[in-house]
């Protein structure tokens, strides 16, 4: 089977090994690998559904997949969910769109559930509580924009994420201001505002790195081990 797999940062793979760089005119980042029988080509194209929507159509057209996975990292909205836990979802929404989808086979344990698609980050626990009202069990930025794509390509849509912050924590550092129209991160913008607020930001910054490498092992073990 071919897989087509859509994040928006390249070190949302990190927990994938032996990857092949490639290129697609148009997409920021792409490899290809292999899990087991399944070949597997990897895109990551910066945050938001746009974009990441954008990325599942030119990399449909480069490898022609079987199935198209949105996955990469994401806020919890269930209180028991904890760093690097896998959320693997039943239905995506946004706005007044739903998605349903696939759910892969796994021997490794997962949670399941409606995820929200959000055009921001959500870095209040009150803004993650008013989306647990929905339903939903996690928030993330591009699923919505993959399953559009997956649906007008007539193909599998599979949306996989691990967990990277809890549904009860304030972001003290403003992410949606270092957001550039690219979809990445201003490391210098946050690195700035972080010396503004030291004690709290700064601190933030390292514990946030360090749970997105744990979450990205998480993940790719994960992903490695699915039967799709």
């Amino acid at each position: 089977m071919k897989l087509l797999l859509i994040a928006a940062e390249r070190r949302e793979f990190e927990g994938i090994s032996n990857i092949t760089p490639a290129n697609v005119e148009g997409v920021h980042w792409a490899a290809s690998t292999k899990f087991g029988e399944h070949e597997v080509f990897l895109t990551a194209n910066g945050a938001g559904a746009q974009r990441a929507g954008a990325a599942a159509k030119l990399g449909a057209q480069a490898f022609r997949p079987d199935a198209i996975v949105s996955t990469g990292y994401c806020g919890a909205l269930d209180p028991a969910y904890q760093i690097a836990d896998i959320v693997v979802a039943t239905l995506v929404h946004s706005d007044n769109t739903v998605a349903f989808t696939c759910t892969p086979a796994s021997p490794r344990p997962f949670h399941s559930g409606p995820v929200a698609t959000v055009d921001h980050v959500a870095g209040t626990s009150a803004e993650k509580e008013r989306l647990r009202v929905s339903g939903a069990v996690a928030v993330e930025m591009e699923a919505a924009g993959v399953s559009r794509m997956a649906k007008t390509l007539c193909l599998p849509f599979f949306c996989i994420r691990t967990v990277t912050d809890l549904a009860q924590e304030d972001m003290a550092n403003d992410f949606n201001a270092a957001l550039r129209n690219d979809g990445h991160f201003d490391t210098m913008k946050l690195l700035t505002g972080a010396l503004c607020r030291p004690v709290t930001r700064v601190p933030e910054l390292l514990r946030l790195k360090n749970r997105a490498r744990q979450a990205a092992r998480s993940l790719g073990a994960f992903l490695v081990d699915c039967r799709f």
